[in-house]
């Protein structure tokens, strides 16, 4: 499950939509590190698929300061392949060191059909301004989300407080967008302060209360 994943983790593909275009740019890697003299490139992936993005031929966007010789072009994939525990790709016109050096923390970036998103997955979008349900009482408000390797975080707004609500099935079972809602089984004392010591009554004294009596 995820922003535009299918995950058990809900992690994520990626971000904004292109509403001109009718595609949604998703966000699949980003380049850390040449590996080897060959070209390669290590990967931080933000996609739970990476057998099926990175196929021989596929081709990203390029998200690059504009000072960079590769701004405003895409690149295309070579191979893909897991090293040593490491998602590496070979990237085309990239070949030896020198030239993966170039492309090191550059964003990769896919454009898709919004009719090819998997089931029980969600576009940013789609979950910015969702009510925030526990309980069968609204709790708060979607107002964005954050995007990390592990998983992405909803940062709902609750009262004057933002909390950041790790987007796992375990804690986010349902996400209903035509209801307007997300409902949310959260830890105890996420969306508020637990109970202080002092506010439950100590066992020694109660059994002490009791002899007395």
């Amino acid at each position: 499950m995820g922003v535009a994943s299918a995950s058990t983790s809900r992690t994520t593909d990626v971000v904004p939509k292109d509403r001109n275009q009718g595609k949604n740019q998703l966000r699949v890697g980003r380049l850390v590190k040449a590996h080897g003299l060959k070209g390669a490139l290590k990967l931080e992936l933000y996609t739970d698929n990476p057998e099926r993005r990175f196929t021989t031929g596929a081709e990203f966007t390029l998200q690059v300061p504009e000072a960079s010789p590769w701004h405003g072009k895409t690149v295309v994939v070579r191979e893909y392949r897991v090293m040593n525990g490491n998602p590496v790709v070979f990237l085309q016109d990239v070949d030896d060191r020198d030239a993966a050096e170039t492309l090191v923390r550059a964003i990769l970036w896919i454009d898709q059909d919004v009719d090819e998103v998997e089931d029980d997955a969600w576009f940013d979008h789609q979950l910015v301004g969702l009510d925030v349900v526990r309980d069968d009482q609204v709790i708060g408000k979607v107002v964005r989300v954050d995007h990390f390797p592990a998983q992405d975080l909803l940062i709902v707004r609750a009262g004057e407080n933002e909390v950041l609500v790790p987007f796992v099935k375990a804690i986010v079972p349902t996400v209903d967008v035509s209801a307007g809602r997300v409902i949310v089984t959260p830890p105890p004392g996420l969306f508020e302060e637990l109970p202080e010591a002092s506010d439950t009554p100590d066992a020694g004294e109660s059994s002490d209360s009791d002899a007395s009596e």
